[in-house]
């Protein structure tokens, strides 16, 4: 999952990032309105935190051209200002929660993972497929009790395999949800990231499709008659 954070105070966008980073998230960060709005319209994300108070265009108007654009990114508004009134406008051009500074970092990782589910169309936190129960909590797979060995980039792309079952995947949508600015991650990367994952997904019964020229998918469940 890649989250974009439109914060003009370095320190508080710096520990933001270094937090969800740890927690298996891909974040790119920008620190004006001008910035925020120019990586919505041209690149890909999964949620953006983004600050009332930023300079040369404001996290309101970066809202309002980001639903006008008819985008459907889940939306985390940060704000000094704790007014209703702040509220009402934010949550009325759009925003899908509403923080006040200074906030509890835990509390902003419980609502940044009720975000990415949601947005990903899900509500239960445990999303089963066969033996395969993940927990996007605490983002950790199992199978029948015993949890899976994966690396942070495998329990990604899991999980974004796992959002959007018997859908097929690109590489470039695999690396636009996977991957930071700066990071250079090649078609071939993915290749070799999903083939781990195949592997380790044995126990459980999944599978990865692989489609020449189209991408990835997890085979839907068959129902039984």
């Amino acid at each position: 999952m890649r989250i974009l954070i439109a914060e003009d105070d370095s320190i508080l966008a710096d520990g933001l990032s270094r937090s969800l980073r740890r927690s298996g998230y891909a974040v790119d960060v920008v620190g004006d309105g001008s910035a925020a709005d120019l990586a919505l319209s041209s690149q890909t994300f999964d949620l953006l935190i983004l600050d009332l108070g930023l300079p040369r265009l404001a996290g309101l108007e970066v809202l309002r051209r980001l639903r006008s654009r008819r985008s459907l990114l889940p939306v985390l508004i940060l704000t000094a200002a704790d007014s209703i009134e702040r509220r009402v406008q934010g949550l009325d051009l759009g925003a899908d929660d509403y923080m006040a500074k200074p906030f509890v970092l835990t509390e902003l990782q419980a609502r940044v993972r009720a975000l990415t589910r949601r947005g990903a169309g899900g509500g239960s936190t445990l999303v089963r497929h066969g033996k395969l129960v993940f927990d996007q909590t605490g983002r950790v797979a199992s199978v029948e009790g015993q949890a899976l060995d994966l690396s942070a980039r495998e329990v990604s792309l899991l999980e974004i395999l796992l959002a959007r079952t018997g859908r097929m995947v690109s590489k470039t949508q695999l690396v636009d949800h996977l991957c930071e600015w700066g990071e250079e991650v090649t078609p071939n990367a993915i290749e070799v990231y999903v083939h781990r994952l195949r592997r380790k997904l044995d126990p459980s019964g999944v599978k990865i499709l692989t489609v020449r020229g189209l991408g990835y998918c997890i085979v839907r469940e068959q129902s039984v008659a």
